[in-house]
């Protein structure tokens, strides 16, 4: 089973869970300020789930590409919506500051 660390946690998963719903389900604080309320539920439109994920994850989706090419995110970073990703094997997710997790400090 793939684990899945972040935020000094330790989360297995089944291959091919969606990295949200396995965040949100084990506590992980996925949104920051306001996105706790003001999300998209996971249809990734809004982009709030933005996250640094190193591992084996599934390819970018064209949600996921099309969201994050948009201000206030960039096609350049390095960040992936949750709520777009499937973890396929151990993960590392870091969530960063900022209302859509685009910021440089940890989140």
């Amino acid at each position: 089973m793939p684990k899945i660390i972040t935020q000094e946690k330790t989360i297995e998963c089944v291959r091919g869970a969606n990295l949200r719903q396995i965040l949100l389900q084990n506590g992980i604080d996925l949104y920051n300020g306001g996105a706790k309320v003001i999300n998209c539920r996971g249809i990734g439109s809004c982009g709030t789930c933005a996250v640094k994920v190193d591992g084996e994850v599934s390819a970018a989706n064209w949600r996921d590409k099309v969201r994050r090419s948009l201000p206030p995110h960039s096609p350049t970073r390095d960040l992936r919506l949750a709520c777009q990703t499937q973890v396929m094997g151990d993960v590392t997710v870091t969530k960063f500051d900022g209302f859509w997790g685009q910021g440089s400090q940890l989140g």
